[in-house]
């Protein structure tokens, strides 16, 4: 390319893989498989066709005028196939996603509708604080979609402009400026495209959708009249339409503040996926894009989209992975501001296992099992002495740091094991070791541990096998 390439209960502070016969498909199952594949083509071909047909213009959905040296920020080459390959990504393909939260007061010209009022209402504008901000990884060669939340608050480096906090990187010099500072932050992984929907977007998006199925994790209230921002959810499996929804993804009044917020985004996303990734919805995609286009700034060209889509289409959930940046809160009095201070060891380790970058950091090494930090999470309703034999199980097989955390508010009939540092090895072991659950590599777990175990109900199928063999 041209350019640069860009505290929780218990805890005082806040590879083996499962080896078994695979079952021979029979012809029925590969026939099965072979008539989904031909199906996923021919929609992908004629949602192809539609959103071609929304404009010939290489560009479409960009708002934002990059001058030629913003523009040299990103890859110039097409990630996109040609000819009849046109639907599919010729190359692993990095994307900044930002969702941006404008107020009148971080544009330079608010509308005169907006002086008036008595409160400061969202505005359809992309000039604002970048208060989500996400570096999509789409990898064909693996077959996977990665997905790593950046806080909102973590302290980096602005060109020109000092340490800030990062989502300022967007009001001091747009989308150009934003993918150097992640860029850096990130040791210098390349950014190829970039994504900026506003929060008015996010809402009619979720509600083109048909809404969404969420596990509320606790009542959540909050009313700010100077925004007009009126949070009342209560917990509990439902289904949000646009609004509700946004108002869970910008509710961060609680312990964990902006963490918290980002692990409730990726609970969302992961909903949306599950629902929306299907041929239905596929085929709605040119109603959809037309109805949030005014709400969206990309350098993405409608063929480009269409791959990515295309690509999303084909990719199994289980290759769909979410974390976080590696790091920790600031203490009080340590900086003039509130920070997410970044964990430069933990970025080397996740940028080598997950964005394919070198390191040659200590921490590369796959965790020995003694230094893993476990956080049992139960969502059954069982208290300690109930958990005791599944603690004792993981000692004896070589695990010492183990600690009792909050319980998971959503019930689960599957145990989780979570990778929330994004170590899938580890995790992968754990499973294999106790003998049921299913990995997930995502940051939705206590912030203070490399693996959370979110206890499920077939825990309970299992908890007399465990408490057999450690007696033994």
């Amino acid at each position: 390319m041209t350019g640069q390439r860009t505290s929780a209960e218990g805890n005082p502070s806040a590879k083996s893989q499962y080896r078994g016969r695979v079952p021979r498909k029979s012809k029925s199952g590969r026939l099965l498989w072979f008539g989904v594949g031909m199906g996923g083509i021919a929609l992908v071909s004629g949602m192809a066709g539609a959103l071609l047909a929304v404009s010939w213009d290489s560009k479409p959905l960009q708002q934002a005028e990059l001058s030629p040296q913003e523009a040299q920020v990103f890859d110039a080459e097409s990630i996109a196939g040609s000819g009849l390959q046109f639907s599919q990504l010729n190359r692993p393909v990095n994307i900044l996603l930002m969702g941006m939260s404008v107020l009148p007061p971080d544009v330079k010209q608010p509308p005169d509708h907006t002086k008036n009022l008595g409160y400061l209402p969202q505005l359809n504008s992309f000039d604002g604080l970048s208060d989500v901000m996400l570096l999509l990884k789409f990898d064909p060669d693996q077959k996977k979609i990665t997905m790593l939340s950046i806080p909102r608050d973590t302290r980096a480096e602005i060109e020109g402009y000092g340490m800030r906090k990062i989502n300022a990187a967007n009001v001091e010099g747009g989308p150009a400026l934003t993918a150097k500072t992640v860029s850096n932050l990130l040791n210098g992984v390349g950014i190829d495209r970039y994504i900026r929907i506003n929060v008015l977007g996010v809402a009619k998006l979720i509600d083109a959708l048909g809404g969404v199925n969420v596990y509320v994790p606790k009542d959540m209230k909050y009313r700010d009249d100077s925004q007009h921002l009126y949070i009342n959810l209560k917990a509990g499996k439902q289904h949000l339409n646009g609004d509700q929804a946004l108002q869970l993804l910008r509710y961060r009044h609680d312990e964990l503040g902006d963490i918290g917020r980002i692990q409730r985004q990726q609970m969302v996303i992961r909903a949306l996926i599950d629902q929306t990734i299907n041929p239905t919805t596929v085929t709605q995609l040119p109603q959809i894009l037309e109805t949030v286009k005014e709400h969206i700034d990309t350098n993405l060209s409608i063929e480009e989209l269409v791959a990515l889509l295309g690509f999303g289409v084909r990719t199994n959930r289980s290759n769909m992975q979410m974390l976080m940046l590696p790091g920790r809160f600031s203490e009080t009095g340590e900086f003039d501001a509130s920070y997410w201070l970044p964990n430069k060891d933990g970025i080397a380790k996740l940028m080598s296992q997950h964005f394919g970058l070198e390191s040659t950091s200590q921490e590369l090494q796959v965790n020995d099992p003694s230094n893993v930090r476990i956080a049992i999470q139960d969502s059954t309703g069982s208290d300690r002495s109930q958990i005791r034999p599944l603690i004792r199980y993981l000692e004896a097989a070589g695990y010492r740091n183990i600690f009792i955390s909050k319980p998971w508010g959503e019930p689960l009939e599957v145990t989780h094991i979570v990778a929330q540092q994004g170590d899938g090895d580890s995790a992968e072991l754990i499973r294999s070791t106790l003998g049921f659950g299913e990995v997930r590599v995502e940051s939705t777990g206590n912030i203070a541990s490399d693996i959370s175990i979110q206890l499920g109900r077939d825990w309970w199928q299992h908890k007399s096998l465990l408490e057999g063999n450690v007696n033994r």
